[in-house]
């Protein structure tokens, strides 16, 4: 008989040690995991007394008709889904504020924030009655602690999120895996959470939070049609499946994620020393500041809370190979939430809608005016349709809960609208070519020329033809915004800076890099337009690793940039021209960069805003380059001259990072490309809208279960405390529920992993601007005293070098330079040193992936052997502060002059001797 031997095999470990550190929800198996975590994401940080300390802050009114009335084109269907379910701103000036509320911000009271005195956001009861200032709020839930429901305990909420939301797992895998699960439990004669799939996703819809249903409505052309050869999309009808904007919003107030993260009020921010203004946040610009004076007319409105609605769509493909399938989502979000929180995808950005494509044979789609026409009235009817809910809310109040447990009364406001350049020609109803802000010409896009808004509009309109309009104005007369079913929209002041579209792919990729290739071309010979773009993409693979850049070993020769590859490539591309082009070139890219960087900054000041505006009349001054040499024609392309407006929306919108279609996009992942993928591709929508609508419940659920304390610690950590307490207490089995929905833990947490790699998001709060750890363990076949570390790194003076550095440290108070102190006062070494190969390097990056306090963490490294290959050994930059504490040994370089390359504004360096 064959005995299997089995004590080789290693037992589940049951053990879990939580992390210990505040607001850190990571638990470990073992003692290394968690310091080793302990090290890279909390790391001690010691500061030298006088050490410099960088601040994170430096860095419905009447529906306009046409004067020829378009004739009703649309009839309105409601279906029920039945599944599971601009005042006018010169951009100089701020507006006035004749009541405002005064308070220091932040630490330190280095700031100063002006309050609007009206609209501030006074808690009230559900009948809307204000309360005492001072009052408690209401409790978010009644619910009892160990309330799951609809699930029984807390795993089968954690399998169900970890099944549905985390592992995407497909309904076939999880029958397996709980049929897996079932086989163990049988001896104990227990049974796992859910029966199969079904059960599951039945349980999931039976969640009441987060519980927005679908709806739909389908549109049919009723206008005029040809006696005979009727399009075909004449006869079709085009369902828009959405969900209530008002209630998806009221969701988001309610949501206590966003208690810390949230501004109730528009305010002006400055600076306490220097009374210099800086835009951070949405509600920071003078927009909201407006609006809420606007709104504050109405003495009923006083004490409210305004709450502007991001809106944001753009047609998206799914799926090339298998027919082009697109998509056309809309989304929305809320003002008062932070702009880093709006970039993280904290659910603060919803989908909403899916608006329809209509589509037809080539012959109708590129000749018939009529299908055009039709396909923009449909976009304009159906948003209006779509946010008919919020519109008695935008001029009177109504009452709603907030995150933080308060009542507030809410007033709305229809607010910027993100999209690209093709998207912002559809709302705005304009010719493309023309700018949807301004009235400047087609055909000289950079000249002056007043904004345009909804009054002046409407005026041409009413006295123009179409061919006026189209030519002159480039307006399409006979379309309306939907903008103009809402009280104080205008749709032209809303447009939103888009720094993807307007920047990064468009000035930059779609521009500047493609002038750059055809001036090659057009000033060598093919064969030497070649090389030098060989030599173009040598100078970018050879960029050495750095925190923060990334490499691309291949150069610039990929098939398709992403918004990130483009982002990435612009920190290297001026260096990689130098030479080969002419130096008005060079500058106009180093004018373009320095005026990216600008406007991706978080915190903008009044400075910042005039170094924005000289980088850009540096950038006009020197692109004419471009057209003196025959590359270019014509500079009024529409996303480069967005450019000239983004001083303006600064003002008014705050930091534009906050409102960029990369958000959007970014959404377009999880609420669209996602669940199609696990659709069957067979009438995919219907699938997708509900587990968009089951994420959002267990969305919901977690984010009550949390504010509850009851997701505290772990499954395993909770179930091993309800053992534990058994004991304690000499109760039987099943006298104590060990499903965790009994104990808790202290401490939150969640399992960890750990990450490999170079560059990671880092979720801790924003304490710091950079800060640098050497790793913990160092290495053992390395030098182990100054002398064989001087021989191993080809540098003799080392032990010298160290005796001044201990002289240094001992005497900090010494004027001399350390080179000038004899060797004979220096202190000598001899002992054993430690070699470290990596160090971690934690910074503030809000314009990078990052976490939602905008820290970024990456990793350095100096290995003489890199995965067993060749050495690696990164570049740094060293700030050489002699306060600060510690030795490291590097490679100098010294800087060539005295001050940067007056071309690209670059320094330039060379080994030092």
């Amino acid at each position: 008989m064959l005995r299997v031997n089995h004590k080789s095999r290693q037992d589940h470990n049951a053990l879990q040690l939580p992390c210990g550190r505040s607001n850190c929800r990571r638990y470990f198996k073992t003692q290394a995991g968690r310091t080793k975590h302990w090290n890279a994401a909390h790391p001690t940080i010691a500061r030298a007394a006088n050490a410099y300390r960088a601040s994170v802050s430096e860095e419905l009114e009447e529906h306009r008709l046409a004067p020829e009335q378009p004739e009703a084109q649309f009839d309105f269907q409601e279906v029920e889904y039945d599944g599971p379910n601009m005042t006018e701103h010169d951009g100089t000036r701020d507006s006035p504020a004749p009541r405002i509320d005064v308070e220091f911000w932040g630490p330190g009271d280095r700031l100063y924030r002006n309050f609007h005195k009206d609209l501030d956001a006074r808690p009230c009861d559900e009948n809307g009655t204000f309360l005492p200032p001072g009052s408690p709020p209401k409790p978010l839930s009644d619910k009892s602690p160990n309330d799951w429901t609809p699930y029984r305990n807390r795993v089968e909420f954690e399998t169900a999120e970890f099944f549905f939301t985390e592992n995407q797992t497909p309904a076939a895998q999880i029958n397996r895996l709980l049929d897996l699960w079932a086989s163990t439990l049988q001896k104990h004669d227990d049974k796992p959470p859910f029966a199969d799939f079904r059960d599951l996703h039945k349980t999931i819809d039976k969640t009441p939070l987060g519980d927005v249903k679908w709806q739909s409505f389908s549109v049919r052309y009723n206008g005029e049609r040809p006696d005979t050869d009727v399009p075909p999309w004449m006869d079709q009808d085009f369902d828009v499946w959405y969900r209530d904007p008002r209630e998806v919003i009221r969701n988001m107030l309610a949501n206590p994620d966003y208690v810390e993260e949230f501004d109730y009020r528009p305010y002006r921010e400055f600076l306490t020393d220097s009374d210099e203004r800086q835009w951070r946040d949405f509600m920071s610009g003078d927009w909201a500041w407006d609006q809420a004076d606007i709104i504050s007319e109405d003495p009923e409105s006083h004490g409210s809370t305004f709450v502007p609605v991001v809106l944001g769509s753009d047609k998206t493909t799914v799926s090339v190979a298998t027919g082009n399938n697109e998509y056309y989502p809309l989304y929305a979000s809320i003002g008062n939430v932070r702009n880093n929180v709006r970039r993280a995808h904290r659910d603060a950005v919803s989908i909403i809608g899916f608006l329809a494509i209509p589509k037809t044979t080539k012959e109708h789609a590129t000749g018939d005016v009529k299908f055009r026409k039709f396909r923009r009235q449909l976009f304009h009817c159906s948003l209006s349709k779509i946010l008919e809910t919020l519109r008695p809310g935008i001029t009177k109040y109504e009452v709603t809960q907030f995150g933080d447990g308060h009542f507030r009364r809410v007033i709305y406001g229809l607010g910027p609208y993100i999209a690209d350049y093709e998207e912002q020609v559809l709302l705005t109803c304009i010719v493309r070519g023309w700018c949807p802000r301004c009235l400047s010409s087609r055909i000289n896009l950079d000249e002056q020329a007043g904004w345009r808004c909804r009054h002046h509009t409407d005026v041409l309109v009413e006295e123009g033809t179409l061919g006026e309009l189209w030519d002159e104005y480039g307006i399409v007369g006979d379309l309306v915004p939907f903008t103009n079913d809402f009280p104080r929209a205008d749709i032209h002041e809303l447009i939103a800076p888009d720094i993807l579209h307007q920047l990064i792919k468009g000035t930059f990729k779609d521009h500047l890099v493609e002038w750059i290739e055809k001036y090659l071309y057009q000033t060598h010979s093919k064969k030497e337009a070649q090389r030098i773009m060989d030599d173009i993409d040598r100078r970018i693979a050879a960029v050495p690793a750095f925190a923060g850049l990334r490499r691309f070993p291949q150069g610039r020769g990929f098939k398709q940039w992403t918004g990130d590859d483009s982002k990435a490539l612009m920190k290297v591309y001026l260096s990689a021209i130098e030479g080969h082009v002419p130096v008005d070139i060079v500058r106009t890219f180093r004018a373009f960069l320095e005026f990216c960087y600008f406007v991706r900054r978080s915190v903008i000041t009044e400075t910042t805003l005039e170094k924005i505006q000289e980088a850009l009349d540096r950038f006009h001054q020197y692109r004419q380059i471009f057209e003196t040499i025959g590359v270019v024609s014509t500079f009024s392309l529409p996303r480069q001259h967005s450019l000239q407006h983004y001083v303006l929306l600064i003002r008014l919108f705050g930091a534009p990072n906050g409102l960029c279609s990369s958000i959007t996009e970014a959404k377009h992942i999880k609420a669209v490309k996602e669940p199609w993928r696990r659709s069957s591709r067979y009438k995919a929508l219907g699938q997708m809208l509900v587990t968009n609508q089951r994420l959002d419940k267990l969305a919901a659920s977690h984010a009550d279960f949390t504010q509850r304390k009851m997701l505290d610690g772990t499954c395993l950590s909770a179930a091993a405390l309800a053992v534990e307490q058994m004991r304690t207490m000499n109760l039987e089995p099943g006298d104590v529920d060990t499903q965790g929905d009994t104990a808790t833990h202290t401490v939150s947490g969640t399992e960890g992993k750990d990450d490999n790699d170079d560059a990671e998001v880092d979720d801790g709060p924003t304490n710091i601007e950079a800060h640098v750890e050497l790793a913990k363990t160092p290495q053992r076949k390395r030098a182990r005293t100054p002398t064989e570390l001087a021989v191993e790194l080809s540098i003799p003076q080392l032990p010298n070098l160290l005796r001044h550095f201990l002289f240094t440290q001992l005497n900090p108070n010494d004027p001399r330079d350390p080179s000038e102190v004899p060797l004979t006062c220096c202190p000598q070494y001899d002992g054993k040193i430690s070699v470290f190969n990596s160090a971690c390097s934690r910074f503030f990056a809000p314009s990078d992936p990052s976490g939602i306090g905008g820290m970024r963490r990456e990793y350095i490294r100096a290995c003489p052997i890199w995965r067993n290959e060749h050495p690696r050994y990164d570049c740094v930059f060293v700030n050489t502060n002699p306060d600060l504490d510690g030795m490291r040994v590097v490679r100098w370089f010294d800087t060539v002059g005295d001050s940067p390359n007056e071309d690209n504004g670059m320094w330039m360096v060379r080994p030092a001797p």
